[in-house]
């Protein structure tokens, strides 16, 4: 079965503060470019971002746009 979920308003609005942020990690603009590219499409997760966005929600310095983010691009995984 395939999912419909997409990135949403707040996420990415996030996403576009994210990107234009000078001071933003590598890991943040990464989800955030995953982010962007899952609005309004049905495009899902890879396995590599997926990861990645795991590792960022299991790493307590994240900041909570990077959270919010790696929590959205993880909805978007496909369960297979």
């Amino acid at each position: 079965m395939s999912k419909s979920e997409q990135s949403g308003s707040k996420v990415t609005k996030t996403a576009s503060k994210v990107l234009r942020d000078p001071g933003a990690s590598k890991t943040a603009k990464s989800l955030a470019g995953s982010a962007l590219a899952q609005a309004k499409t049905a495009k899902q997760t890879t396995r590599t971002t997926a990861g990645i966005a795991a590792r960022a929600l299991n790493d307590g310095r994240t900041k909570a746009s990077t959270r919010t983010l790696a929590g959205s691009v993880l909805t978007q995984k496909s369960k297979k």
